[in-house]
C-alpha cells in the first residue's frame, strides 16, 4: 500500500503512538486508521477550499462597492457643482429681473408709486337769534399780531387742502418725490363760490433723495428746490397757530447728519412785500430773501434765520404819532424742545419754543410775511402745549402762547398778550366722545395810532362743549375725521371794543357782555 507522502508525517505519529500503547494491532488496524484519516483530511480539506473560495468571492463583492462608492462619490460631487452653478444662475436671473423692476416700474417699493391726502374742515355757525356771527381763532384784537384763542366751536369758514404726491426709487437707492398743493378758502356757505374762490397752489416742488455719490455728513440728505412749507414746521392744533411756520420759494437741503445725534437743514426762501410806488407812480418790486440754518440735537432744535428786503426801508408806516420807516434787513432764532412725554411728568407728548426776532424778523411765527415791521424791531414770544390721557376715558391738552413786540410798526408802540387754553376730552363709547374747550387771553395792546388804532387792555374768554362722533381711535385726540355739534360762550372787557371801527369786537350785534353761538362742523386730514 502506498501512503501519500502528505500523510507521512501523520503516518509515522500513528505508528508511534500505537507503539506506545502496546504491540497488539496489526498492520490491518493502521491502515484502516489512516484510510480513516485520510478521509477527514480531504472532508476537511474541501471545507478549507470552499471557505477560501467564499472569501475570494467576499473580497470580489467587496472590491465591486469599493468600485460604486467611489463611482457614487464622483457623480455626487458632479451633481452638487451642478447645482451650485443651477442657484448662481438663479440668483443671477433674479438679480436681473430685480434691477428690470427698479427701473421699470419703481412702484415696486413700499412708499413708491403716487399718493393722494388732503385737509378740509367746514362747518356753519350763528348766533343765538339765529343771525351771522363774527368768530375765528384771530378774532381778538390780539389776533392781528398773532394771538390766537381756541378754535373749537369757533370757526364759520370751508378750508381745504388736496395734496398730490409722486415718490420714485432708482435702482441705485436714490429716491425723488414731487407734491403740488392745492387750497381754497371760503366763507360763504353756498354751493357754487367761483367768484369768491381763494383757489391757490401752495406747494409744488422736488425733493432728491439718498443721492450714491453724497458720502459723509451728506450721506442720506434730501435737496429739494421749489414752492414749498418747510418740512419742519409745527403748530398747536387747538389755537389753529403754528408755532413756526417758514414758506415761500427756494431751496435747500435736509439732514446734514454731523453725527450719531446731530444734524442740519440748510434753506434760502424767496418771497414777496406788497409793491412800492415811486416817485413817477411805478410799482418797485419788494423781494425779502430769508436764510436759516435748522440745527437738531436729539429733542433739541435751535433755529437761526437771516432776512434782508432790500429798498424796504422805503416803506413808510403812518400813524397818529408819527411816521416811522420799515426795516430793510432782520434776523430771528428759535430755541426748541421736542418732548415724548407731558412734561417729563407722565406719559404724552409736549413741545416748547422760545422765539426772538429783530426788525423783518419781528414777525416770529410766519418768518417773513410781514413787509412793515420797523428795524427797531423787537418780539419775543413763547408757545408750549402737551397732550396726556388723564385715565382710559379722559385725556387733556394745554397750551400756552404770549408775546411781547415793541417797536414793531411806529417807534414805541407795544403789542402785549398771553392766551391760556386746554382742550378735554371724555370718551363716552369707541365712536363718541364729548370735547370741552376753555381759552382766555389777556392783552395789553398801544398801537401809538397805527391805522387809527386805540389802545385798550383786557380780557376775553370762551367756553365751548361739544359732542363729537368720530370713527378712529377715540382715545387719540389727533385721530380725524370727525363731525361736532358745538355750542360755545364767550365774552369780553367793553375797553376792546374800542381797539378798531374795522375789527370784529364792537360791530352791531358783536358787542362785550357775552355772545351765544351754536353750529355744526367737520374735521379731517389723512
Amino acid at each position: 500500500m502506498m501512503i501519500k507522502p502528505r500523510y507521512l508525517a501523520v503516518a509515522i505519529g500513528l505508528i508511534l503512538s500505537n507503539a506506545a500503547v502496546g504491540a497488539e494491532s496489526s498492520p490491518l488496524d493502521i491502515e484502516a486508521r489512516l484510510n480513516a484519516m485520510e478521509k477527514r483530511l480531504q472532508l476537511a480539506e474541501n471545507r478549507a477550499a470552499k471557505a477560501e473560495a467564499r472569501a475570494s468571492e467576499a473580497e470580489k463583492q467587496v472590491k465591486q462597492l469599493e468600485t460604486r462608492t467611489a463611482n457614487n462619490e464622483i457623480q455626487t460631487r458632479e451633481v452638487a457643482r451642478t447645482a451650485e452653478k443651477t442657484q448662481q444662475q438663479a440668483a443671477n436671473v433674479a438679480q436681473r429681473t430685480e434691477t428690470l423692476a427698479n427701473n421699470e416700474k419703481s412702484t415696486s417699493h413700499g412708499d413708491d408709486g403716487f399718493k393722494f391726502s388732503g385737509y378740509a374742515r367746514s362747518g356753519i355757525i350763528m348766533n343765538d337769534s339765529g343771525a351771522s356771527t363774527e368768530s375765528g381763532p384771530y378774532v381778538t384784537p390780539a389776533g392781528q399780531t398773532g394771538g390766537a384763542v381756541g378754535r373749537l366751536g369757533n370757526e364759520n369758514n370751508t378750508y381745504v387742502e388736496v395734496n398730490l404726491e409722486h415718490r420714485q426709487t432708482m435702482a441705485s437707492g436714490a429716491t425723488s418725490r414731487y407734491k403740488v398743493m392745492l387750497a381754497d378758502g371760503q366763507r360763504s356757505y353756498n354751493d357754487w363760490t367761483g367768484a369768491t374762490s381763494e383757489l391757490n397752489v401752495r406747494q409744488a416742488f422736488v425733493e432728491l433723495g439718498s443721492l450714491p455719490t453724497f458720502t459723509g455728513a451728506f450721506k442720506d440728505t434730501t435737496l429739494w428746490a421749489g414752492k414749498r412749507f418747510d418740512r419742519d414746521n409745527f403748530d398747536i392744533h387747538w389755537l389753529d397757530s403754528d408755532i413756526i411756520f417758514l414758506s415761500g420759494t427756494g431751496g435747500g437741503i435736509y439732514d446734514v447728519k454731523w453725527g450719531d445725534n446731530l444734524k442740519s437743514n440748510f434753506s434760502l426762501y424767496g418771497r414777496n412785500f406788497d409793491d412800492l410806488k415811486d416817485d413817477n407812480n411805478n410799482d418797485t418790486r419788494i423781494e425779502n430773501y430769508i436764510v436759516t440754518a435748522n440745527n437738531f440735537a436729539g429733542p433739541m432744535q435751535w433755529m437761526l434765520s437771516g432776512l434782508r428786503g432790500k429798498n424796504n426801508q422805503q416803506r413808510e408806516n403812518d400813524a397818529i404819532q408819527g411816521r416811522s420807516n420799515a426795516a430793510e434787513t432782520g434776523f430771528h432764532t428759535m430755541l426748541a424742545y421736542h418732548g415724548d412725554s407731558f412734561y417729563g411728568l407722565r406719559e404724552g407728548t409736549s413741545k416748547t419754543a422760545l422765539l426772538y426776532g429783530h426788525g423783518l424778523g419781528a414777525e416770529v411765527k410766519a418768518l417773513g410775511s410781514d413787509g412793515r415791521l420797523t428795524a427797531d424791531a423787537n418780539t419775543l414770544r413763547l408757545a408750549t402745549y402737551g397732550i396726556t390721557p388723564l385715565s382710559k376715558d379722559w385725556s387733556i391738552a394745554p397750551a400756552i402762547l404770549a408775546q411781547q413786540s415793541k417797536d414793531r410798526y411806529i417807534s414805541g408802540d407795544d403789542y402785549k398778550w398771553v392766551t391760556l387754553n386746554a382742550r378735554l376730552i371724555q370718551k363716552i363709547t369707541d365712536n363718541f366722545e364729548l370735547a370741552y374747550e376753555g381759552s382766555y387771553q389777556y392783552m395789553n395792546l398801544d398801537p401809538r395810532g397805527y391805522n387809527s388804532y386805540n389802545k385798550v387792555s383786557g380780557g376775553f374768554y370762551k367756553l365751548t362743549f361739544a359732542p363729537t362722533f368720530k370713527v378712529g381711535d377715540i382715545s387719540d385726540m389727533l385721530s380725524r375725521p370727525e363731525i361736532r355739534f358745538f355750542a360755545s360762550y364767550m365774552d369780553w372787557s367793553k375797553d376792546l371794543d374800542n381797539y378798531s371801527s374795522s375789527d370784529a369786537f364792537g360791530t352791531d350785534g358783536f358787542t362785550a357782555g357775552g355772545q351765544w353761538n351754536f353750529g355744526i362742523q367737520m374735521e379731517t386730514w389723512f
